[in-house]
């Protein structure tokens, strides 16, 4: 039978309506459960019939029981409810529970859009455990970088012979690294203060130090580092990175959290102040500490710590010496304001934080003496010169490759010896001052340049240079490298040529044995006269080109010791007698006289052609390190030892060169042959050409040298301690000038004619008195006798005969009139070559001997392009070692 038959209505609180309701509400279109499953006391009825409902309290409790009545009213629309499917009908089922009740289902109105507190806590705690899920698995994945190039890359060390820096250079960065031992912990406690006091216990990162700098720059303040000095050191030395993105600093964050738990506190404290950028072109510590206050950083104090440590906050704006260049506000004044205070500031803290005493503090009351900024200054004067000599060294005789030096961290012991490098410029600047004058003779000494090296004839060590005026500003060093030829410095070689090998018999003819030669004496009789025909061994004259005999003339057209025209080789070295030596030159064979080069330390690559008889006059260039070098030779009794200006390398893995492993002496001359050649040109200071060279206390040898057309002129002596070579010429170097050339020297200095016996010689003297002030006295060793008097008796090509009128003038030497100062015969074009000469301009010839010691330019002049070039190795003109 229905049970929904139309009625009345019925009130809602009870009866069989109430009854009907909780029915129809708990069934949901399901059929109702027998009674007999609803586990009540009263279910005791008999057979499948419903029992129907007593009273309006039952009708309530079976509905309780079945799910109905006014509890679940609110769970969903019933029957009478406004919201519901209508009168007569059963409620719905309540909506399914979502996971995020949001907007809430249960509320109505903008109730619905207020989340709830289980809401709240439940996304906080998934923000913030993502994010550590996040963070794990950023840590987990991200490896400590290596320490970028950038920041290990630091300059090369340069000392003195004594072991005190010279300059700090020459690498990528302006960097020297050193260990931490090395680093003051004045400096260390001084950068935890102002920068990080926790540094010691933190673990890489500070978050207090973080939410003070997001909340001080929310502020609006002036922006806050929240970079503990772990994460610095990670940005500087490991990321390579300044931008400022969220990427760059998650990372920085994550690496520096590995940092701080793998790397101890001391290589992060050491990698940071050595990678750290403290202004004036210095990264590190070391070089900082020789900016700033030009000490080793060892030798720091807490008051300039504090001071460096000031300037870590930014250079631009603490530096006393004001960056306007940088920016308008950074000025001196406001610099020196700024970096006062904070120094204070940083000795203060350092107290408070229980690292710096009261009592220490209170010595530090005025801040500290800052030096001068120098910035590339310290390559100025000779020191870029020394450095660049060294630098070629190393590169040509060790394994470092020039890439590797770049990169730095080298410690270059040299040779240089500061006192003699010293004493050798002001001997060039005290005759600059004295005697060029460019306002006054700008035609004559303008371009003026002067070259000297000194060596030890006892090691080779090259000791002292002049390179030029400025090696920040005149980049050629012109004691390496000139193109200058060296005149009549180069007649000692054809001696020792001649008392090694001998002169060739000239009745022997062309095939005569080698060792068909005899040995000369010093005694030995040459021709003096002017314009000497010259021959070759077996007598022939020599002929130039066209077919006319080749005449050797001496320097003003001087002839010596009419009517026989004879004089020794020690007379002829000390007046410098062209004739006497070319024709030496021949006898002996001028390949022999280019090996005697050779063998005393010329290289191969700055001879000049040695077809030309002139060969003997010094139509050669070697540098000035190469003719002190050689000398050396005949110094040290023919023991040859080649210039070098490095005596060690060391790096961070110990000592990388050491020159005792290579060096080597060769006998290039017999002691005999040697030491008469120093006899010899003992006689050349004592009463020749180079008596401005005599010194007040020992004995000196050396000889001048003067070259055709005055192009250059040179001095090269020594005692048995110190070789030294002076060079002087003209040239306008500038390099946008592409057609470079050697000037004369006529009229330069107020001098007539400039000789290697005026101003290099005045420069050689007065250097040497100074450099060997003090030093032992030691004299030459007493020479053997050697060879044989050849030519004792005139010989048919020496006989007098009417010669062209010569000019005589006033010599040191009673017996002679030669002159360093009188212009040369002109030449004809008929005397200028040889006969193999087809150039006809480059060597030998009737005019090479005008000048005082063989007029050696034979009218050409060398070119940069030629014979100089733009390296400064330890060798000759013509290239980096030449």
């Amino acid at each position: 039978m229905s049970e929904h038959r139309r009625k009345s209505p019925q009130p809602q609180d009870g009866g069989r309506a109430a009854a009907r309701r909780g029915q129809s509400g708990s069934s949901s279109g399901r059929r109702a459960a027998p009674r007999g499953a609803t586990g009540s006391p009263s279910d005791s009825g008999s057979g499948g019939e419903e029992r129907p409902y007593g009273g309006r309290a039952e009708a309530r409790r079976a509905g309780q029981r079945s799910g109905g009545g006014r509890r679940r009213a609110a769970e969903g629309p019933g029957r009478g409810s406004q919201s519901g499917p209508g009168r007569g009908r059963g409620r719905q089922a309540p909506a399914k529970k979502r996971i995020i009740d949001y907007p809430r289902a249960d509320r109505y109105g903008a109730k619905r859009w207020v989340p709830s507190w289980k809401l709240v806590t439940g996304l906080f705690i998934g923000f913030f455990g993502s994010l550590v899920t996040v963070a794990g698995v950023a840590y987990a994945l991200v490896g400590v970088p290596d320490v970028a190039k950038t920041a290990t890359a630091q300059n090369n060390v340069y000392y003195w012979s004594n072991g005190d820096q010279m300059v700090s250079t020459g690498g990528e960065t302006n960097r020297q690294i050193i260990s931490y031992d090395k680093i003051p912990k004045e400096m260390r406690y001084a950068v935890m203060s102002a920068e990080n006091k926790t540094f010691e216990t933190d673990s890489g990162v500070d978050p207090m130090g973080i939410a003070r700098a997001f909340v001080n720059m929310a502020k609006g303040g002036q922006t806050q580092g929240g970079s503990t000095i772990t994460q610095q050191y990670v940005k500087n030395a490991m990321l390579n990175d300044q931008s400022q993105t969220v990427s760059r600093k998650f990372k920085e964050l994550f690496v520096s959290i590995k940092v701080g738990a793998s790397v101890s506190k001391e290589d992060i404290m050491a990698g940071y102040l050595n990678s750290a950028y403290y202004g004036r072109n210095a990264y590190g510590i070391q070089a900082a500490s020789r900016a700033y206050f030009g000490v080793e950083a060892t030798k720091l104090d807490a008051s300039q710590c504090a001071f460096l440590a000031a300037v870590l906050k930014g250079a631009t704006y603490y530096d006393p010496a004001g960056a306007t260049s940088i920016d308008p506000a950074a000025t001196p004044q406001a610099n020196r304001k700024r970096a006062v205070t904070r120094w204070k500031w940083i000795l203060d803290e350092e107290v408070k934080d229980g690292r710096l005493t009261a009592a220490e503090r209170a010595e530090y009351k005025t801040f500290p003496e800052i030096q001068s900024p120098r910035s590339n200054q310290q390559l100025s004067g000779q020191i870029g010169y020394l450095v660049d000599l060294a630098k070629a060294y190393i590169i040509k005789n060790t394994d470092i490759t020039q890439d590797q030096l770049q990169q730095g961290g080298y410690e270059i012991h040299t040779t240089f010896d500061k006192k003699k490098v010293t004493e050798l410029e002001d001997a060039v600047k005290k005759v600059r001052k004295e005697h060029i004058n460019t306002k006054q003779r700008p035609d004559t000494d303008k371009y003026v340049q002067f070259g000297g090296a000194s060596v030890n004839p006892t090691s080779g060590a090259i000791e002292a240079i002049y390179g030029g005026e400025d090696a920040t500003k005149h980049f050629t060093n012109n004691a390496d490298q000139t193109g200058a030829q060296v005149g009549s410095t180069f007649k000692p070689f054809v001696l020792a040529a001649a008392m090694s090998w001998g002169v060739r018999d000239p009745d022997g003819g062309e095939t005569q044995a080698q060792d068909e030669r005899t040995v000369v004496s010093p005694k030995s009789l040459y021709s003096g006269k002017n314009k000497l025909k010259i021959k070759q061994y077996n007598g022939d004259v020599w002929m130039d080109k066209d077919g006319n005999e080749w005449l050797q003339t001496n320097d003003g057209g001087q002839s010596y010791n009419a009517p026989t025209y004879q004089i020794d080789l020690r007379e002829a070295m000390r007046e410098s007698v062209n004739s006497a030596y070319v024709q030496l030159g021949m006898d002996v064979g001028l390949d022999k006289v280019k090996q005697a080069a050779k063998d005393a330390g010329i290289l191969e690559d700055s001879f000049a052609s040695s077809n030309f008889p002139s060969f003997s006059l010094g139509t050669s260039d070697p540098s000035a390190i190469r003719m002190a070098g050689a000398y050396s030779t005949f110094a040290a009794s023919g023991k040859q030892r080649d210039p070098y200006s490095v005596t060690k390398v060391t790096s961070e893995d110990g000592t990388v060169f050491q020159h005792s492993d290579v060096e080597k002496t060769t006998q290039a001359f017999t002691s005999k042959v040697a030491d008469n050649v120093t006899d010899v040109l003992r006689t050349v200071v004592e009463k020749g050409t180079g008596t401005n060279a005599k010194l007040s206390d020992r004995q000196v040898a050396g000889k001048t040298g003067t070259t055709d057309g005055n192009k250059s002129a040179w001095f090269v002596g020594y005692t048995p301690q110190l070789s030294t070579a002076i060079t002087m010429y003209r040239m306008d170097d500038d390099e946008k000038n592409e057609k470079r050339e050697f000037l004369k020297m006529y009229g330069t200095g107020g001098e007539k004619k400039i000789h290697g016996a005026s101003f290099p010689s005045e420069i050689w003297h007065d250097y040497m008195e100074k450099a060997l002030k003090g030093a032992k006295v030691i004299d030459f060793p007493e020479p053997e006798d050697i060879g044989t008097i050849v030519n004792d008796t005139p010989s048919p090509s020496v006989t007098p005969s009417a010669t062209a009128t010569e000019e005589e003038e006033e010599s040191p030497s009673p017996s002679v009139t030669p002159s360093e100062s009188s212009a040369s015969p002109t030449p004809t074009e008929s005397e200028t070559c040889g006969n193999w000469d087809w150039d006809c301009t480059e060597d030998g010839g009737s005019d090479t001997g005008g000048d005082e010691d063989g007029g050696t330019d034979a009218g050409s002049s060398a070119t940069p392009s030629e014979s100089t070039g733009n390296s400064r190795g330890n060798g000759n003109g013509g290239g980096i070692f030449g």
